[in-house]
């Protein structure tokens, strides 16, 4: 317990000296404006959500993409499920499938934006933005966990006549769960940049569209503020999936 601890204790110091030496460079940076006055001082950034208004602007900008990216990580997340666990059940289809999920991934997603205004909308693009920046990344980890059952279990199961049904539901899903959780700590953040990305499209709110807004006006403060809000949404996600896998997956392992 104590060499696990000790570890933990260290993990935080780093992650902290991190963060510090990370707001100090974007200060120094802003204060000896070494990138001219495009690069703000952080200071003068948080100074920007004193203004009531503009604090307001932001909740509801952060609101907006914290549901697209929730939706489009829920989705993303069974659309692959699906997908994985037909290979499995029909094994003949497994490699077509992977091709398949590579060639979608392979499509750059600002590229998408234009045909997705068109088959579903402009409100709707951020979070099917969002599902397919999450899907690639949570095939491939169901995938490779739909295959982590022992190779005795798996015996087991066919010496007792199981269907392939049967053994996906009773054996692999469960020892699926810490590859899948591992997926999830990096589909989450992808599904918060996803939905960025697709409201860039014109959608009528978010953080994506606060960020284009305030580039054409020239607000160099409000596009700092939208953007450090947009990294700070990204970094919760992943603490929170990754705190709920400390916390789970243990007990499948």
């Amino acid at each position: 317990m104590r060499p696990a601890r000790t570890g933990r204790v260290r993990d935080t110091l780093l992650v902290t000296a991190g963060a510090v030496l990370a707001i100090a460079s974007m200060e120094v940076v802003g204060r000896l404006q070494l990138f001219g006055t495009s690069w703000p001082p952080l200071s003068d950034v948080l100074d920007v959500l004193r203004v009531p208004a503009t604090r307001a602007l932001l909740a509801r900008a952060l609101g907006a993409t914290a549901t697209e990216a929730g939706i489009g990580l829920l989705a993303g997340t069974l659309a692959a499920a699906a997908v994985a666990a037909l290979g499995v059940l029909l094994p003949v289809l497994q490699p077509g499938l992977d091709r398949l999920a590579a060639v979608v991934n392979a499509i750059p997603l600002i590229a998408l934006g234009p045909l997705l205004i068109a088959l579903v909308g402009r409100e709707d693009s951020p979070a099917v933005v969002a599902a397919l920046a999450v899907g690639f990344v949570m095939f491939v980890s169901l995938t490779s966990g739909l295959e982590a059952a022992s190779r005795a279990h798996s015996d087991v199961f066919a010496a007792l006549g199981a269907s392939r049904a049967t053994t996906l539901l009773r054996l692999r899903l469960p020892a699926s769960v810490p590859t899948a959780l591992d997926g999830l700590t990096q589909a989450a953040p992808a599904a918060v940049l996803g939905a960025v990305i697709g409201e860039w499209f014109g959608a009528p709110r978010g953080l994506g569209t606060l960020l284009v807004s305030t580039m054409q006006n020239y607000q160099t403060l409000l596009l700092w503020a939208a953007g450090t809000t947009a990294a700070l949404l990204a970094m919760a996600s992943y603490a929170v999936v990754g705190t709920a896998r400390s916390l789970i997956a243990w007990r499948f392992q």
